[in-house]
């Protein structure tokens, strides 16, 4: 088939969407329908910690009523994901088992930082404008139901992900408990909001002025994808222009504003709340330009379909962008804040994805393998902030509480006990026992990349870079690892067969240490 159809289903906090998709080659990701249902599922999880039986009963008819139009399409494949407002239901398991049994749909729970980034994707993909915004310094803001993710760019790179909270949706209920009057909802979403606007702006932005913000969300995206503000350029708007119009809200009544906008008037209460953290979020950047570009999660949902099945064009704007150096980006954020020495992790990585690249076919490896391998070794010294005795368990900790974007929280847990097992005694799932949440895979797969970490900081002990070139060769149960260099490498032969001995026990492969004399 030279193109596939395929259906997005985003169970969001206060609305229920799908976007059916033709996707190929040759022509790229086309929508071709969008369905979307109000229902305030994050209004039950926020505050109760459950969603009541009455939505529960809404969400299956709709997600019936959604298996029927998939049908009507000849849908190939779908994919549903579920974000905060399932995240954070207490029965969650149990929840997405009854969906499941009464719609035949199966719904995965995203983790923040999985969600934030497929938002980034949908953005990322549409290729020209996304490089071209983020040359200059840009804040990527993706305002959600239950918090706001912010990141930021400069030169094309990415240099920090932050979640604050609250959302729109949690600030809205949460407003509800305050007896305030309506002249008043700036000062309050102010107050609530502006604190962990000025941490964030302390910690991660200081004296640097961001020009740009490239803005996802549900409500003042839409009135700038409408050009209601008639820019010249449909969803870019100058940040003065926003905010004379975020001022004139103040002197409308709901009817008027859901009129003259054509949007329902149960959401004008959270366009209210959403336009004033943007103007917060304007004022404290000192941004000039404003881009909504009106993408959703359902477009980055089909971007990594359309990833994952290799139906994206090699040649085209929309692989222009590395996601992968985006999460890596993020890892060597974390080291800037708990000032790891980048020279002592360097070697480390460059041994251990040479080790890595030598093995991978033989041990069926993946990219992603390799990817969580790479974060190991730059994350693998974070902890000596907390303690120079401590490393691997104070690392496990930052780690852990630290949000990467692109990641599961089970890749986040993976990188974690390798930084952790790169420096202390590897635990064996036989002696755990009943007291490891990991599954059996994850295990194995934290052995064998622990073991290439261990055996690659056996030929850096020192972190003095004696060596730029290593060649591996292979011979039955033998790897032999050739080093050129003139460095004296005694401390190096001498505690090898300490540091190699775990790699001999995942692998039974022996590792051998060879020192070539350089001619320079």
């Amino acid at each position: 088939m030279a193109y596939k159809t395929f259906a997005a289903i985003d169970v969001g906090s206060y609305e229920l969407a799908m976007k059916i998709y033709e996707i190929s080659v040759k022509n790229g990701i086309k929508e071709i329908d969008h369905i979307r249902h109000r229902i305030e599922l994050g209004t039950d999880s926020y505050f109760t910690g459950k969603i009541s039986n009455d939505r529960v009963d809404e969400l299956c008819r709709m997600l019936t009523e959604f298996t029927h139009i998939m049908k009507s399409y000849k849908v190939d494949d779908y994919k549903a994901y579920g974000t905060s407002a399932i995240r954070e239901t207490e029965t969650s398991t149990i929840l997405l088992d009854q969906i499941q049994a009464k719609t035949g749909i199966k719904i995965e729970v995203l983790s923040n930082s999985e969600q934030r980034f497929l938002d980034y994707k949908s953005v990322a993909s549409i290729g020209r404008d996304f490089q071209k915004i983020i040359e200059k310094s840009t804040a990527f803001i993706d305002i959600g139901g239950g918090s706001i993710q912010i990141s930021l760019f400069d030169e094309d790179s990415l240099v920090t992900s932050q979640n604050i909270r609250p959302g729109v949706l949690r600030m809205r209920e949460e407003l509800t408990r305050v007896s305030y009057r309506s002249y008043q909802l700036e000062e309050m979403v102010e107050e609530m909001f502006c604190g962990n606007l000025e941490i964030f702006k302390e910690l991660f932005i200081g004296d640097r002025k961001i020009q740009n913000i490239i803005l996802v969300d549900d409500y003042a995206s839409l009135i700038l994808q409408r050009n209601y503000l008639k820019t010249n350029k449909k969803g870019h708007v100058n940040t003065e222009i926003f905010l004379e119009f975020v001022d004139s809200l103040k002197k409308k009544k709901t009817k008027e504003i859901a009129l003259a906008l054509g949007i329902a008037q149960e959401n004008i209460s959270l366009l209210h709340i959403s336009s004033l953290m943007i103007k917060h979020m304007i004022k404290m950047l000192g941004a000039e330009v404003l881009w909504a570009p009106g993408v959703s999660l359902c477009d980055g949902m089909a971007y990594e379909y359309a990833e994952q099945n290799h139906l994206l064009s090699t040649s085209g704007e929309i692989t222009a962008h590395d996601f992968e150096q985006d999460i890596l980006a993020c890892a060597r954020d974390v080291n800037r804040r708990y000032h790891s020495i980048e020279r002592r992790t360097a070697g480390r990585e460059m041994i251990a994805l040479t080790i890595f690249d030598n093995m991978k076919k033989s041990y069926g490896f993946s990219r992603r393998d390799r990817l969580l391998l790479q974060l190991s070794a730059i994350l693998s010294e974070c902890g000596r902030y907390i303690s120079l005795s401590n490393v691997g368990e104070s690392s496990y900790s930052i780690i852990m509480a630290t949000e990467i974007i692109g990641l599961s929280h089970l890749e986040r847990e993976i990188v974690a006990n390798i930084v952790k097992y790169s420096t202390e005694q590897f635990e064996y799932y036989d002696m755990l026992r009943g007291t490891v949440t990991l599954d059996i895979n994850s295990y194995l797969r934290i052995a064998k990349l622990t073991a290439i970490i261990k055996l690659a900081e056996g030929l850096d002990l020192s972190h003095k870079d004696k060596f730029d070139n290593m060649k591996i060769t292979n011979d039955d149960n033998i790897m032999f690892l050739t080093v050129e260099t003139n460095a004296d490498m005694t401390l190096e032969l001498g505690m090898f067969g300490q540091s190699s001995m775990f790699f001999e026990e995942v692998f039974n492969v022996k590792p051998v240490i060879r020192q070539k004399k350089s001619n320079i």
